[in-house]
């Protein structure tokens, strides 16, 4: 689902957020369990119908963007189960960085996607590798030293919040 970050609640140096979702369905959610915010993996703390919240630490927060903006769009996210069918790509790891957008353009149908990496974690990028955008799992088109693009399908702009991205 695309939620939104609802409020925040300062909590000395990190952040409490409440984010609001209409889809992801919160029936079988629980106390403790992860939910990928933007990608990044959060424990709920508490559950007030389809809202939820989450306690961010100043490291995520270091790491990350977007998730200090009350009223941000959010990819949403429930933790795999093993016994889940998979589509698209296992993605492993943790929230390493933030790139910047150079270029978000339409191109037919598609829209291709031009994201400066940070220096340090630019040489782990692989063409045809996998990599997450605000947690979004997508498949690498293009790499030329720190910066990669991405070829977007409808759908995926349809559904996710990269549709909210421009250049810078």
């Amino acid at each position: 689902d695309a939620g939104f970050i609802k409020s925040i609640q300062d909590r000395d140096g990190g952040l409490r957020l409440t984010v609001a979702t209409e889809l992801l369905g919160m029936d079988d959610v629980r106390l403790g369990d992860s939910i990928a915010v933007n990608g990044v993996c959060l424990t709920v703390v508490k559950i007030d119908g389809n809202d939820f919240m989450v306690d961010v630490s100043r490291e995520t927060l270091n790491c990350t963007t977007g998730l200090e903006r009350q009223g941000a769009h959010v990819n949403l996210e429930k933790a795999l189960r093993l016994a889940d069918r998979l589509g698209g790509h296992l993605v492993t790891g943790h929230v390493d960085g933030v790139g910047e957008v150079l270029k978000f353009e339409r191109i037919g149908e598609s829209h291709e996607l031009v994201i400066r990496a940070p220096k340090p974690l630019a040489k782990y990028i692989a063409r045809k590798g996998s990599i997450t955008v605000d947690g979004v799992s997508l498949t690498v088109n293009r790499v030329d030293k720190t910066d990669f693009s991405i070829n977007l399908i409808p759908h995926t702009v349809a559904v996710t919040t990269l549709k909210r991205l421009t250049a810078g």
